[in-house]
């Protein structure tokens, strides 16, 4: 459980239930692909609502299955020794309890057969540390013991797979034909009462930034999702699947009509590589990128506040090698619109190690095409989305970084920010919390690398620099939390 907003959580939906035991066989590594069922034909919106939806859910319901997973609890040896006190043992056990050393836990959860040969989508989050998977389908009758293909965490997208044929493998289509306002419905074992067909439409696309997961390009929808329907089906008035359900925003864990899809273009990606290489190899450029905000786009002189805004360049990396700057924005790759840094994180992630994309960006005002060759991201690596007394200036302009105190970068102050070697700039000791710094976000232990695009190598230049500072906001790059980023310090409205 995920806080999201103030007194409202994010529920990944698996169902709790009770204590069994059981065995698991070891993973498999298939050697291609599974023969699926594609139908990318954009829905027709123009054709009138069905009086039912009874046909759509003839096609969609038999490929949703029920998942149950067992795996073990082991007590914790550290507090085993409060165990044995006669209180703690009564407290907690009763007089006549004893503390087990290990139990079986039994979670539910859903799934989709993608392929009639047994193959499977559903969250990790419902097979995670699981021992035992069993899969059953929606006639409760027939029962399988499903084997793990592969996890992929940082998507919650996971591949399991039953010894089987002939199974009633479900028609995916294109996700990224969704468009707001579309029917949908939600298909899966919500609490464990049996399969359960809920509908709704596409709330919002492209939802990312909630903090489920690394990788969040979500569907959002009000079709009612509730815990046991992780990992079920979300598809379209076709019976086509174009989402894996994966969790809820809700203030008591039940449907509040903000339910999430892990799209099937996402999942099928994930799927496809855990399949034929065992796991999820994704693109890596090299550089940190951030959101362009309306007061960067002024800063830059773009004409919208859209693309990816490059904060920080790896060295050695495919990025430097294709020649990406600092200050760069990056509006297309491989032809494809960057409206904010989120989405070519996903679109870097989603292409291969070793092929060559275009990047399409704005350099100082004018646009600029770079071909890259992407590299593969690093096991450990992200694809980041993102002392002097008295003030760094002194003029009669609006005091934009007075109450920002600065010094030089010395082997003490390394150690106590943790700061690289190689970092050179002006360290930030002090922030006045009232001062425009403080609102635009700067801390202490912040290094100040730019001041309006000019390169800062010191607390003296940070000084000098400052002083030259005209009209009411300065363009600040600052190296904060292991990378760095754009900063728009503004000046205060005037009081009135």
């Amino acid at each position: 459980m995920k806080t999201m907003f103030p007194s409202i959580r994010i529920a990944t939906v698996g169902l709790l239930l009770t204590w069994l035991s059981g065995a698991w066989a070891p993973g498999l590594l298939a050697e291609k692909l599974p023969r699926l069922k594609v139908d990318a034909t954009p829905i027709n919106r123009d054709q009138p609502r069905p009086a039912s939806l009874a046909p759509v859910v003839k096609k969609a319901a038999p490929s949703v299955v029920n998942i149950y997973t067992t795996k073990t609890i082991r007590q914790n040896p550290d507090l085993l020794p409060f165990f044995e006190d006669p209180f703690f043992r009564r407290f907690f056990f009763g007089p006549f309890g004893t503390l087990p050393p290990e139990r079986q836990q039994q979670s539910l959860g859903s799934g989709v057969i993608v392929s009639e040969d047994g193959y499977i989508l559903t969250n990790n989050h419902v097979v995670d540390g699981a021992e035992e998977i069993k899969v059953a389908l929606p006639d409760d009758k027939t029962v399988y013991n499903a084997t793990l293909v592969g996890t992929d965490p940082q998507t919650d997208i996971a591949v399991i797979k039953v010894n089987a044929t002939g199974l009633p493998a479900i028609t995916l289509t294109d996700s990224d034909n969704l468009e707001v306002g579309d029917l949908v419905l939600a298909i899966g074992n919500p609490f464990g009462v049996g399969q359960t067909v809920t509908t709704g439409i596409v709330s919002a696309k492209g939802r990312g930034d909630i903090g489920i997961v690394d990788y969040e390009d979500f569907i959002q929808t009000d079709a009612p999702i509730n815990p046991g329907n992780s990992g079920g089906a979300h598809v379209d008035l076709e019976g086509r699947l174009v989402g894996i359900n994966q969790s809820i925003a809700s203030p008591v864990r039940a449907s509040a009509g903000i339910g999430f899809a892990v799209p099937i273009n996402l999942a099928r990606f994930v799927m496809e590589r855990l399949i034929t290489d065992g796991k999820v190899t994704r693109g890596y450029l090299g550089v940190m990128i951030q959101p362009v905000t309306p007061e960067l786009a002024r800063e830059f002189k773009l004409p919208e506040n859209t693309g990816a805004l490059v904060g920080e360049v790896t060295a050695n990396s495919p990025a430097e090698e294709a020649g990406l700057k600092e200050g760069d924005v990056i509006v297309e790759f491989n032809g494809r619109k960057v409206t904010n840094s989120r989405q070519l994180r996903l679109m870097v992630a989603q292409t291969a190690p070793g092929s060559r994309a275009t990047l399409k960006l704005i350099r100082d005002g004018k646009e600029q095409t770079l071909t890259v060759k992407v590299g593969e991201l690093p096991a450990e690596g992200l694809a980041r989305a993102t002392g002097r007394p008295g003030g760094l200036r002194r003029s009669q302009e609006p005091d934009l970084l007075d109450g920002v105190t600065v010094d030089d970068i010395d082997a003490r102050t390394r150690r106590q920010y943790n700061l690289p070697a190689q970092l050179q700039g002006a360290l930030i000791v002090e922030v006045d919390p009232t001062c425009p710094a403080a609102a635009a976000g700067l801390r202490p232990g912040d290094v100040i690398l730019e001041i309006n695009r000019q390169r800062v190598t010191n607390a003296d230049e940070a000084v000098r620099l400052s002083e030259r500072i005209r009209g009411s906001s300065v363009l600040l790059r600052v190296w904060s939390q292991g990378g760095s980023r754009y900063v728009v310090v503004q000046a205060r409205p005037p009081r009135r």
